[in-house]
């Protein structure tokens, strides 16, 4: 990604070892921490209770609060809590919503009350995605655009980090000693990342919205007011479709496949976060020297060809060779394309309004993951895993070539907004 316009840009090394990328280290690990809860684990708990894929896929949908947060992001920008700042004080209020309603969850049944499981999911999602809000506008507005790489990637392994740790202890606890203590430790972690909100440095946005209409109507008008605009709304929906589809349904695939919910939990979510962590970091890196443009490029052919690792797992069934190939080459490419999204979006949002443009662009971003749960059921009930995979490919295809389409478009962003900076 090209460097902030001006001198006085801060050298790599300073940025890394900044409060502030600590601050959106930690910030990014608290987002990302019940986000599996209430997919992966989530599953896993159906799937012992009985229920089908399509059953699963179906239940997936209580994740459209993340889609749907726009609808509320105005008004984080329009009223600010009267403490910690203009972000961090609704960080704080929902990390404390989301821990009370794992500890809910942790006393429903999937069998005695399918209905109550899937309201306290919902609920969880809720105060997540509005976490989220304040999160991606803190960010947003603290990072100038030489710092934007690696805030991308410092989101990206604190993000990926914390969710599949957090699955991985609760798919643990959960095969030795029930989902109720799972769930529990769950909510008890939560409330640990209180301390770094409070710790985190406060934003100098200090701008704030005259009416709850202009906090809507004003952001529409700049991000909507280029000829543009709606091009880059379809990079952000398209680019990372096919890698959402390959993970929709990866704990049922991989319980398919013969592995069980420790190996789930111990091997493979270990190597999710190493590889995630390697994805990240080599992204970040990469960036500074690629640029926005090429690194979408790179990063999203790579997204795409590496899902294809996954046929190779289904007709050989449990193998854990072929299954440690797939998910360290699919998660360092799938990191890699995140970071240039979230730059992306960065690019995209003014610090006046963050709160609801990043919501909207992050929204539109996970539309394909939280809106394939049926469609990801229905392939793999009826054509099998190894179709779910060569589908999870042909339907990256349009993305890349959106991102090539529109090539000279994001290299004229990146360096627009580089020269707007403060």
């Amino acid at each position: 990604m090209s460097a902030a316009a001006g001198e006085s840009a801060p050298r790599l090394r300073e940025v890394i070892a900044s409060r502030k990328m600590l601050a959106i280290l930690l910030l990014a690990a608290a987002s990302g921490f019940p986000n599996q809860l209430t997919e992966s684990a989530l599953q896993a708990w159906l799937k012992d209770s009985g229920a089908t894929n399509i059953t699963i896929g179906l239940v997936s949908y209580v994740a459209l609060p993340y889609l749907l947060k726009p609808l509320w992001a105005p008004l984080v920008d329009r009223y600010p809590l009267p403490f910690l700042g203009r972000r961090r004080g609704w960080i704080l209020v929902m990390q404390l919503a989301i821990a009370a309603a794992l500890a809910l969850l942790a006393f429903q049944s999937p069998a005695a009350s399918l209905a109550a499981v899937t309201g306290c999911a919902a609920a969880i999602v809720f105060f997540s995605a509005t976490q989220d809000i304040a999160i991606d506008a803190y960010r947003t507005d603290v990072s100038l655009p030489s710092e934007r790489g690696v805030a991308a990637a410092a989101t990206n392994l604190g993000y990926r980090f914390t969710s599949y740790a957090a699955q991985a202890v609760a798919l643990i606890v959960a095969d030795y000693f029930g989902w109720r203590p799972a769930f529990l430790i769950m909510a008890g972690g939560m409330l640990l990342f209180c301390a770094a909100t409070v710790w985190s440095p406060s934003t100098q946005n200090r701008y704030q919205p005259r009416t709850l209409g202009e906090s809507v109507a004003a952001p529409l008008r700049e991000l909507l007011g280029s000829p543009s605009a709606l091009t880059f709304i379809a990079v952000v929906l398209l680019f990372k479709i096919g890698d959402a589809f390959a993970n929709k349904l990866f704990t049922p695939f991989m319980m398919d496949v013969g592995f069980s919910k420790t190996e789930i939990g111990v091997i493979i979510k270990l190597l999710f976060t190493a590889s995630s962590l390697v994805g990240s970091v080599l992204g970040g890196v990469l960036m500074v020297r690629l640029g926005l443009l090429r690194a979408m490029l790179g990063f999203g052919v790579l997204q795409a060809l590496s899902n294809l690792l996954y046929c190779l797992l289904a007709v050989s069934g449990k193998s854990y060779p072929i299954m440690c190939l797939a998910v360290l080459v699919e998660h360092v490419a799938a990191a890699m394309g995140s970071i240039a999204l979230v730059a992306l979006i960065m690019a995209l949002c003014d610090r006046r309004y963050s709160a609801f443009q990043y919501a909207l662009l992050s929204a539109i971003a996970l539309l394909p993951r939280y809106s394939l749960g049926y469609p990801a059921g229905w392939v793999a009930d009826h054509g099998g895993w190894y179709l779910y995979y060569v589908t999870s490919f042909a339907i990256a295809l349009p993305g890349l070539a959106m991102v090539w389409l529109t090539r000279a478009k994001i290299a004229a962003l990146d360096q627009r907004r580089a020269r707007e900076a403060p």
